[in-house]
């Protein structure tokens, strides 16, 4: 094993016993079988968004990896699979935000103290707010109705309810018909068949309502009224339901030309302008305004860094705010007696917008595949810890890279001083 792989050098940077003392709070040490060792499971959690991977595939690879295992305590090669995917589940519900909080700490520790200008780091930072879009399908009405009916029969099923009518043939017909809305002479059936659908959950959910016994409305009365607010809903409301397992899922327009709605939840990040080290990473459920949220990202901030910026520069979409307690906010605007530190400072705040996109394509905000308001804030600050992390890494490849270019030079040198010599010998 290469003792200068930079999952090596990980391994011994972190602090693996502030997890332990952090997590260990969560586990009964007398009832039930024998928990898995923290460090595995937190080293775990780390390498899946380090690498991308969903949890199938990181206990797969895990399993074929030297260095995978050697980072997560591992002093023997192991054959197996070091847990079941779901127990990284479990993990996560058991830590909770609280706990990856602790991860998204111990990563700017470990950059602060790599970098050479570690005590600069958190002065001037740049603020952001992208969206993390959620593992749904583009939503339509005609998709949540067809849900709405299947969820009704599975529920009829499961408590040996006698539907009056099930509507199975119905529902299959009208589906034929909805396909022919862009034909010449289809588009009035499929906008009868719509219709229809329509019609059709609202029975089935109406009643289910009505012959479920009092003993198991109070279990469904949850699902029932959310099936009932999204027939109920119109295309001007606001505060709409776009899937019904995600159903705390909002509606986004960023102004992007390649896709213009994004649905998911809002997350503003914070980056520290000389390093790069994402130093608060937040998810908000709400639809509000960047302004509004960067209270909260300074707040969890101070948290993890102890210590707020003295100035943040943001984009034109934070007006309305210049300065919170006291951290000062820079938004642009047109202004001829800039100076230059500023404008170059407001230049170096698009910096920010690489970071986000390699938060999205390598580690896993683009799609957000954990369930639920917990999960959204869990990915966001899981993300961030990664890409803080494969930063120290990068910095340490880098390193190695320069010895060995000074180490051949050095060789070079030599030699050519070895062949200067000969030839004034007369060799």
């Amino acid at each position: 094993m290469a003792q200068r792989h930079p999952l090596v050098l990980l391994s011994h940077k972190i602090r693996w016993s502030v997890f332990e003392e952090s997590f260990s709070k969560h586990y009964c040490m007398n009832n039930g079988r024998p928990s898995k060792p923290i460090r595995l499971m937190s080293g775990l959690l780390i390498l899946k968004h380090l690498r991308n991977l969903s949890d199938e595939n990181l206990v797969l690879q895990w399993s074929e990896n030297v260095y995978y295992q050697y980072f997560c305590g591992e002093q023997y090669f192991q054959c197996k699979e070091p847990c079941a995917a779901t127990e990284l589940i479990a993990f996560r519900q058991r830590i909770g935000e609280e706990g990856v909080e602790i991860l998204l700490r111990e990563s700017i520790r470990i950059n602060k103290e790599e970098d050479k200008d570690g005590d600069g780091i958190g002065a001037v930072v740049s603020i952001d707010t992208t969206v993390q879009e959620k593992n749904i399908t583009y939503p339509t009405d005609d998709k949540l109705y067809k849900k709405i009916i299947k969820k009704c029969w599975k529920i009829s099923e499961e408590e040996c309810i006698d539907l009056r009518q099930s509507y199975r043939w119905t529902v299959k017909r009208l589906g034929y018909a909805q396909r022919m809305n862009r034909t010449k002479y289809g588009h009035k059936k499929a906008r009868k068949a719509n219709k229809k659908i329509k019609i059709i959950a609202g029975r089935l959910v109406r009643e289910l309502a009505r012959k479920l016994p009092l003993t198991k409305l109070g279990f469904y009365l949850n699902d029932l009224k959310l099936y009932q607010r999204v027939l109920s809903q119109k295309r001007t409301d606001t505060d709409k339901i776009y899937s019904l397992h995600e159903p705390h899922v909002k509606c986004y327009t960023k102004g992007k030309d390649h896709k213009k709605y994004e649905f998911g939840s809002k997350v503003s990040i914070v980056v520290d302008q000389q390093s790069g080290v994402i130093l608060g990473a937040i998810n908000f459920t709400e639809n509000v305004h960047d302004s509004k949220t960067i209270p909260e990202v300074l707040e969890q901030m101070e948290r993890l860094h102890g210590q707020k910026p003295k100035e943040a520069y943001v984009d034109r979409g934070y007006r309305g705010i210049t300065q919170y307690e006291q951290t000062k906010i820079y938004v642009p605007k047109p202004n001829k007696k800039i100076s230059k530190v500023t404008r170059r400072k407001h230049s170096r705040r698009a910096a920010i917008e690489p970071k986000i996109g390699h938060l999205k394509s390598d580690h896993r905000l683009k799609v957000n595949f954990l369930k639920g308001i917990i999960g959204d804030q869990m990915n966001i600050i899981l993300a961030a810890c990664a890409l803080n992390f494969k930063r120290v890494m990068n910095l340490w490849i880098t390193e190695a890279i320069y010895r060995w270019l000074l180490f051949y030079r050095l060789i070079q040198e030599v030699y050519l001083n070895c062949f200067a010599q000969k030839l004034k010998m007369g060799f």
